[in-house]
């Protein structure tokens, strides 16, 4: 079954400012695992030869997304360049009732230098590599989809899309006892939390070959047949389509150029960084006052994470966080002992993300659009289908 939606440019400039995590390890492996079971047949080779790894196993697939999910927090202190593609930080987007987005003082850091930019110019960079040298390897492409695997996942965390005390870094809270921070409760406690809940008759395979053969025997695998089996194939099913939908534009992307920081950091640079760098830089300049300029038909990473952030404002930031006695916590001073801090793992929060299934509906979202992202790049046309450019998933 192919669900379609009505091209894609590409563009970002990137930012030395410091990043902070999005889903920990898992979320994001568990977001490549799903866009992996919704890859049309003729797109998993190419992507193998792009990671330039191909499995010999019959029973296995060619390669597999998940492990490469995380190689963009790996190399972040390294390649300092790409750290603000992580995130896209809403200046002045509280109070609450507001949930401005972009905030009232923009978005932190350059224009384009977020994590919006980032998908739309490793896209870019990946519809080159298709129209210029498909089939070979190439190092570049290599490391395009590797971001690009990681800042879907990343946009899809609702902390990534806000400023506000560093993405929820610096508000010091507890759960289940232990003191965190709110980005880390969201990054990686709530979902081992949810991970660790599953169902024991999830621990068992699915009657459907395409669930299964994209598994690889990660703890996650029975949180994955959860989300695909009551999710995307039960609760959400009617939902999917509208996932991958954008809306029309009137307008054309914003044009490309290459802004003068950007020349004078990394002119003078040479070699296969450089050549990266210059590719991620140069697709494209976008006004920080245009956040819709984001956006075209095929892609709008814009339109797709505003309901994101608005989770922010209505359920992950808790509005005990600003009243007494935890407005008076503190955040990175040090902490008063005699000030409590706010518990999240309680029915009225943690509970609630539960019942919701908002990590389950967020994560399938990010593999959705993932998916579609990667088979529009990359599929064969399909005699008998409607042609053109759309953003399709298989399953």
């Amino acid at each position: 079954m192919h669900w379609r939606a009505p091209l894609l440019a590409a563009s970002v400039l990137v930012s030395g400012i410091p990043a902070v995590y999005g889903w920990g390890a898992a979320g994001h492996e568990i977001v490549a695992t799903i866009a992996q079971i919704h890859l049309h047949s003729t797109v998993l080779p190419k992507i193998c030869t792009i990671l330039n790894f191909t499995s010999n196993n019959p029973d296995e697939p060619q390669c597999h997304l998940a492990p490469i999910a995380t190689w963009a927090d790996r190399i972040r202190y390294k390649m300092r360049w790409s750290a603000g593609l992580h995130y896209i930080g809403a200046v002045g987007d509280h109070p609450q009732d507001k949930c401005l987005y972009p905030g009232e003082r923009g978005w932190a850091g350059h224009p384009g230098g977020n994590v919006l930019g980032g998908i739309r110019n490793t896209t870019g960079i990946l519809k080159d590599w298709v129209t210029q040298g498909e089939g070979t390897y190439n190092e570049t492409a290599n490391e395009a989809l590797k971001f690009l695997v990681h800042f879907l996942g990343d946009m899809h965390m609702p902390l990534h899309l806000t400023g506000r005390d560093r993405g929820g870094n610096s508000v010091k809270v507890t759960f289940d006892g232990r003191q965190t921070n709110l980005h880390s409760a969201w990054d990686s406690l709530l979902v081992a939390k949810a991970v660790r809940t599953v169902p024991a008759k999830y621990n068992h395979p699915l009657p459907n070959r395409q669930i299964e053969h994209n598994l690889r025997g990660a703890i996650y695998d029975s949180f994955v047949r959860k989300v695909m089996w009551e999710g995307v194939l039960g609760k959400w099913h009617g939902d999917v389509e509208q996932w991958l939908a954008c809306p029309a534009r009137s307008g054309p992307v914003i044009g490309y150029m290459l802004p003068h920081w950007a020349q004078v950091a990394f002119g003078g640079r040479s070699g296969r960084v450089a050549r990266l760098v210059q590719q991620v830089f140069g697709h494209a300049y976008v006004d920080i006052g245009a956040p819709e300029m984001m956006d075209d038909e095929i892609l709008c990473p814009y339109h797709w994470s505003q309901p994101i952030h608005a989770l922010n404002c209505k359920l992950v930031w808790p509005k005990e966080i600003d009243e007494p006695p935890y407005s008076h916590a503190g955040s990175d001073e040090e902490l008063n002992p005699r000030v409590p801090l706010l518990e999240l793992d309680t029915p009225k929060y943690a509970g609630v993300v539960e019942k919701g299934w908002v990590l389950e509906e967020l994560m399938a979202q990010a593999g959705i659009r993932l998916a579609g992202v990667l088979n529009w790049l990359f599929m064969d046309p399909v005699e008998g289908e409607p042609s053109g450019p759309a953003l399709t998933i298989n399953l």
